[in-house]
């Protein structure tokens, strides 16, 4: 996953803007996936839980299922710290296609900073 850098006019503009990583997955054409790609998700998040605690990195916020397809958010004072932490688990999970948004701000900020990077496995998929 590709890093972004970013400046701000203070260290406490930073400090108080919640920022996020959402990953984006399409297990299947519509619903909510089959009950072994949702069991797959579930063995994900635990590890992205562990992940980012053992690095004190945010926190894993959870996910959402629709339109099948399944994103998993990540939030706190800094989308790179967790970023870094989850990229070895992000790019195992199987579904694609897939990528990830780094927003640097509030999702109330229009203005915010985002970067998107598409999720490729080792294999090239």
């Amino acid at each position: 996953m590709e890093t972004v850098s970013r400046m701000t006019d203070t260290d406490e503009a930073e400090d108080d803007a919640e920022h996020a990583v959402i990953a984006h997955y399409r297990p299947a054409e519509d619903g909510l996936g089959e009950p072994s790609q949702r069991e797959t998700v579930r063995q994900s998040q635990s590890l992205l839980t562990q992940a980012i605690e053992q690095a004190g990195a945010d926190e894993f916020d959870g996910n959402e299922y629709g339109g099948g397809e399944v994103i998993l958010y990540a939030d706190g004072p800094d989308a790179d710290a967790p970023s870094a932490v989850m990229a070895p688990v992000l790019n195992d999970l199987p579904f694609r296609p897939a990528h990830v948004f780094l927003r640097y701000g509030s999702v109330d900020d229009p203005s915010a900073a985002q970067h998107r990077a598409d999720l490729r496995r080792d294999d090239g998929e």
